[in-house]
Parts: C-alpha cells; sequence; structure tokens
C-alpha cells in the first residue's frame, strides 16, 4: 500500500511550533488520517513544568476537555487531531460565539483538577521577573523598568487580592487561537494548556478580553490595537452570559458588575505576565515574533491604565517614571 505523508506548519503559535501531519492513502475511498505534532520552544520550561502541564493534558482528556495524547518524545508531543475550525480574531466578537466560549469557560472553572487550589499568578510572575532580569541588558532593564516589577506584582497582589474572590482553574492563555468550534454542532473546545492553573476567574476573564487586541495572522502579529478592546457593554454581556451558564439564576445585576470591574482591574496583572513572559521569549525563543515590541506595548497599557484601575495609588508616584 503506498502512502504519502503531508506536513503543514499551523501558524499562530507563540510558545512551540505545531504541524499537522496528514497521511494520504492511495486507496480510493480511504480517508486521510491526521494528527498534531507539538515541538517545543527552546528554553520554555522557564515559563512551565513540562511534566505538570502533561499532567494537566492527560487529565483534562479524562474530562473530555481536549485531544488526546497519542505520544511523546524528547522535544515535543503527538496530540489527536480535532476536526474543528480554530477560531479567527473577529470570531471573538460574534455575540453567539462569545456567548458558548463564555459558557465553556464557567465549565473549565469549575473543573476539579488534581493540582494545589491556590492562586499561583503572583509567584510565577515573581519567578519570571527574576528571569528577566537575568536574561536582559542593561538598556533593556531600563527600557521596561524591570528593577521596579517586583513592587509593582506586590501592588497589584494587595489591591486586587479579595477573600471574597472566585478561585478557578483557569487557561490563562484564552486568545483565539486557543479556541476551537464543531462547525456542525457549535460546540467549543478550549486547547493548550500549558499555562493553566489556579487563579482567580477573574483574571482569566481579563485576559480574553486583553486578547480580544490582538490578531497574531495579520502582517504584523506582534502589534496590539486596542481600539478593539471590547467596550463595557461587551463586557458585561459576555460576563453575564458566564454567569448564567450554571442554569441557575446568577443573582443579580450587581453581581455581573462586579466581576466586569474585578476583571477589569486584573488586566493590569495581564499587561505585566504577558510582558514579562515577551521578555524572556524575545530572549530564548526562534520563533518569527517581534517579542520585544510585544511587550512595549504591553507594558504600555499598564501604565496608561494604573490610575484609572487603582484608585489607591496616586498619580504623583508616576512622576519617576516619566
Amino acid at each position: 500500500m503506498e502512502e504519502s505523508l503531508e506536513v503543514s506548519r499551523l501558524t499562530g503559535a507563540m510558545t512551540n511550533e505545531v504541524y499537522e501531519i496528514k497521511w494520504l492513502s492511495s486507496r480510493s475511498g480511504d480517508q486521510p488520517r491526521k494528527v498534531v505534532v507539538r515541538m517545543y520552544g527552546e528554553g520554555v520550561e522557564i515559563f512551565f513544568n513540562r511534566d505538570d502541564e502533561i499532567r494537566t493534558f492527560e487529565c483534562l482528556s479524562k474530562h473530555g476537555q481536549g485531544p488526546r495524547l497519542l505520544g511523546r518524545f524528547s522535544h515535543g508531543r503527538i496530540e489527536e487531531f480535532i476536526n474543528a475550525k480554530t477560531l479567527s480574531a473577529s470570531d471573538l466578537r460574534d455575540p453567539k460565539i462569545s456567548a458558548i466560549i463564555a459558557s465553556k469557560l464557567r465549565e473549565f472553572h469549575n473543573l476539579d483538577m488534581p493540582t494545589p487550589k491556590k492562586v499561583a499568578l503572583w509567584d510565577r510572575m515573581r519567578n519570571w521577573v527574576s528571569e528577566a532580569k537575568r536574561l536582559s541588558s542593561p538598556h533593556e532593564m531600563e527600557e521596561f523598568c524591570l528593577e521596579k516589577l517586583d513592587e509593582e506584582i506586590d501592588l497589584l497582589q494587595r489591591e486586587l487580592s479579595k477573600d471574597s474572590q472566585h478561585i478557578g482553574f483557569c487557561h490563562n492563555d484564552l486568545q483565539y487561537g486557543n479556541i476551537m468550534m464543531d462547525e456542525d454542532t457549535s460546540s467549543i473546545t478550549l486547547i493548550d494548556y500549558e499555562y493553566a492553573s489556579y487563579n482567580p476567574i477573574a483574571y482569566d476573564i481579563a485576559n480574553h478580553f486583553c486578547e480580544m487586541a490582538a490578531d497574531y495572522h495579520s502582517k504584523t502579529p506582534h502589534i496590539l490595537d486596542y481600539t478593539s478592546y471590547p467596550e463595557v457593554e461587551e463586557r458585561k454581556r459576555f460576563v453575564r452570559a458566564y454567569l448564567a451558564s450554571s442554569g441557575e439564576n446568577y443573582g443579580n445585576e450587581e453581581e455581573m458588575e462586579q466581576l466586569v470591574e474585578d476583571a477589569e482591574r486584573y488586566t493590569l496583572a495581564n499587561h505585566l505576565f504577558w510582558g514579562l513572559w515577551a521578555i524572556i521569549s524575545g530572549h530564548i525563543n526562534k520563533i518569527d515574533f517581534d517579542y520585544f515590541e510585544y511587550a512595549k506595548q504591553r507594558f504600555e497599557q499598564y501604565w496608561l491604565r494604573k490610575s484609572e484601575l487603582l484608585v489607591s495609588w496616586s498619580p504623583l508616584s508616576q512622576l519617576e517614571w516619566i
């Protein structure tokens, strides 16, 4: 039996290189077989523990939340191919699709995962600050104010952490390329769990909103368009769908308003998170992406919105940054 192999690189990935492998048989009527091969990016173990990520992947698969793990090798793995459409940047703005994503995210947050149920965000960012300092030149240290970021993270943790906040199992990277939709059933599958951990659900929602400024398949995938950031009514619509998805009365508009407000404040943490990720990636990753320009935009948004979103912070304290 003669077979041929087709290999196609899937664009949009910024941590790993991802390929679709297709077997084509010469026998008439045979359906092609497909798998996904994920080649790990160099040095990405700085960002997460690969063994923990594999355990998360396998556990989510058992929960029916994603593709099956078919095999592993030293620098990557083979995954089940999901016959579904990867969403585009514009799909996130479709009200019907957005409501389905909100419902799926609520389901994801409610998963009972065999990992410590404590917030991972702050310690992870502090570790990344240390790595960014280790890798950066004096010019980069100054440009990105790296010496000040431990203080900023401490401030955010004090300001944003609340005893009443809901902690769930968060995806932490819910950009459009990590969302797949079955075009026949409209069911949603979330993929790529490298950064998944327990965190405040408001942070995960904030991350999703921030990703609406990105189009990683444009000619300038590193450029963020914050005029595309969702207006307050769009954010409220998403959160209403999220809260209502359990099939229960989600309470009242006050609950919705509070979660929208909390998510908006958590965008500050999200800008620092991915800004630090981009600085480190610029030093260790060979994927064709302007990580430093991306980091610059993320940090610019942090400083631009900080005085608006942190009411206890005085603009006078920013004078040293100007």
